[in-house]
């Protein structure tokens, strides 16, 4: 046994993360974004240094996307570094935030403010873990799922619809699921520190932190998850689209009726105004410059700076 590993998970994976770790020092955290802070990610580093981990220390991060995000920036950060191992057990860790190297902490309700860049030394998807999520999470990773088949279709998209739509058929994912992690690597291999073609995958997002900021410091009494505010915001981004003349019309009418079929919302929780001061605070944004990500079609998605939203 490698005496090196150290596990941190999420206590709602306990069963699951107890498995993979056989003995081996083990910390549950609470994972939510409530507690995806700086704190939280020093408690990691003291609880490492207490364990007497050195630089030679490999951490295991069993959990959704918010767990790898959170032990990723520790292993990052811990004695100027040391390496990691990503376990989703979410399917929106599984085909996005368990891939690609981003690590870190939300600042002031700003999502992942705080964070590097620093990539997993390898992530293990076990499919097996998405049959015991509860269906609300299970439908949250499906936004994430669709986009990147929004991004590159190859037929997927439309095949993943059917696989989430009303009971979930899991054989039918199991597949998906892989394809849409191959679709990230591949994107994230080109560009690493986003520079230019990594951007795509941000699709529907500037929206759904704008979402997420608003519900945390306006109405946090039903807040959207984070697949959910993805969701709307590829709608929104379709209706831009459209908008502009990038789209034909009736794009992001056929978005919000497969996305309502696969149980995702698809309006915005408040006017579209109040999202734009939290918008151009985003950290795609440059110069009060909003990098869009914008659909042409299914397949076919670009980046467009936008300076007014109205």
């Amino acid at each position: 046994m490698n005496n090196n590993i150290f596990v941190v998970y999420d206590r709602n994976v306990a069963d699951f993360a107890l498995k993979i770790a056989e003995g081996r020092p083990a910390l549950p955290i609470t994972a939510d974004e409530e507690h995806k802070t700086m704190e939280s990610v020093l408690d990691i580093c003291r609880w490492l240094l207490a364990q007497g981990a050195d630089r030679n220390a490999i951490i295991y991060a069993i959990g959704g996307g918010v767990t790898t995000d959170m032990a990723g920036f520790a292993a990052s950060i811990y004695k100027r570094g040391v390496k990691y191992v990503n376990y989703p057990t979410t399917l929106l860790c599984q085909v996005d935030a368990g891939i690609g190297g981003k690590t870190g902490v939300n600042l002031d309700s700003y999502k992942n403010m705080i964070g590097v860049i620093r990539f997993p030394a390898d992530t293990r998807i076990y499919p097996e873990t998405l049959r015991t999520l509860p269906l609300r999470e299970l439908r949250s990773g499906a936004a994430e799922l669709l986009k990147t088949f929004i991004i590159e279709d190859k037929g997927n998209y439309e095949k993943a619809v059917k696989a989430l739509a009303g009971d979930v058929d899991f054989d039918a994912l199991a597949p998906l699921v892989k394809a849409a992690a191959d679709v990230k690597r591949k994107i994230v291999a080109k560009d690493p520190y986003e520079e230019g073609p990594r951007r795509l995958l941000n699709l529907g997002h500037t929206y759904a932190h704008a979402i997420e900021w608003y519900q945390h410091t306006h109405d946090a009494s039903a807040p959207l998850t984070h697949g959910e505010a993805v969701a709307i915001g590829i709608v929104q981004a379709a209706r831009l689209s459209e908008k502009l003349g990038l789209a034909n019309e009736g794009l992001s009418e056929k978005l919000k009726a497969d996305l309502t079929r696969c149980g995702l919302p698809t309006e915005l929780p408040c006017p579209e105004e109040e999202l734009e001061q939290a918008m151009r605070k985003d950290k795609k944004a440059e110069n009060g410059i909003i990098h869009f990500v914008l659909i042409k079609k299914i397949g076919k998605v670009i980046i467009k700076d936008i300076h007014d939203l109205h």
